[in-house]
Formats: structure tokens, sequence, C-alpha cells
């Protein structure tokens, strides 16, 4: 199996694409940049778009992982929808499946959470919205990590100290919710 993770620093902080190989047996390719959105693997003019979209068009994949700058779903809502269904029409080319890794709000109480002039609850529900109305439209599979980070964030330490990063922890479990969802659909 093969698979390819396009995102940004929620991907390389704690070497996810690593865990979920680990977890997988599948290899993992990574095509990151820290604030990097959607848009950019879709701009040939870019060093990353480049690389992705040479990837989509010359490599064959199973399954293709699609993960937004972290409150992009909401602050830039529907050019996240146009470019996640721009992308998701090159992974079908290719004849691979869409997966979005749905993301998390902001750790509750945090200077991070508060900048963004709405409760933990509010751009929880927000961030549910978007990455599960991208799926829908899309036809596409869901990662919910998102949920699990709001059902699991009281019980453990899931952020790391920067209250938006994934902890080590934090990282475990989307790599475990990525490779169930994987590997469900694997086994079709």
């Amino acid at each position: 199996m093969r698979i390819l993770m396009l995102g940004n620093s929620f991907i390389f902080v704690n070497e996810l694409d690593v865990l979920l190989s680990q977890l997988t047996g599948a290899e993992v390719i990574a095509h990151t940049r820290g604030g990097a959105r959607l848009a950019e693997q879709l701009n040939h003019e870019t060093k990353m778009g480049a690389k992705t979209l040479k990837a989509l068009k010359e490599e064959k994949w199973d399954y293709v992982i699609l993960q937004e700058m972290s409150n992009g779903p909401i602050t830039e809502k529907e050019a996240f929808l146009r470019n996640a269904g721009k992308l998701c029409d090159k992974i079908r080319e290719n004849g691979a499946t869409p997966v979005f890794y749905a993301t998390w709000a902001y750790k509750k109480g945090s200077e991070k959470m508060a900048s963004m002039n709405m409760s933990y609850e509010d751009m929880y529900e927000k961030m549910y919205e978007s990455y599960h109305q991208a799926a829908q439209e899309n036809h596409a599979l869901i990662a919910d990590v998102g949920k699990a980070f709001y059902e699991h964030a009281q019980i453990q330490e899931l952020y790391s100290d920067d209250c938006y990063h994934p902890s080590l922890a934090g990282s475990k479990l989307a790599a475990r919710i990525l490779a169930e969802v994987i590997e469900k659909d694997w086994r079709k």
C-alpha cells in the first residue's frame, strides 16, 4: 500500500508519516511545509505544488491524505472546499482514494484559542462541519481526529506547549485514527 500525505506541520510534527507507516505497513510519503494550505499543493509554480502534481500524475497511490492549514477550514472555508474538490479530482484520476485528516480546535482556554474570537466549542463545531462537508461533497473518507481531540483532550494531553500542534500522544492518536479508516476501507 502507498499513501501520500498532503498538508503542513500537523503532519510533520512528531513524524506522523512514520507513525502511520508503522501502524499500516504502508509506504507513506509526506509533502508538507509549515503553514501550507491545500491551494499550494495545486500550484505548479510552487516547489511543493510541482512535486505534488508530478507525484499524482506519475506515481501510483492507494490513498492520499488531505490536511488544510490549522484554521483554514473556518477562516477560508470556500477556498478550502474548492481546493479540496480540485485535489480530490486529481486523486481519483490517479486511481487513489482521498482521505480527509480532519484536525482540531486549538487548546481550550489558550491564548491561541482566544485569538480566534470564538469559543472552543464553536471552533470544534466549525472545523467538524467544514471537514465533513468536504468529505461528503467529494465522496471521500474522513479520519475525524478533531472529534477524538474534542472527546479526549480533558483526559490526555494531546496538545504541544504551543496549544495547537499535537503532542506525541496527539500524533499517535491521529495515526491510529488514520490507520483505522484506511485499513477498514482497504479490507472492502
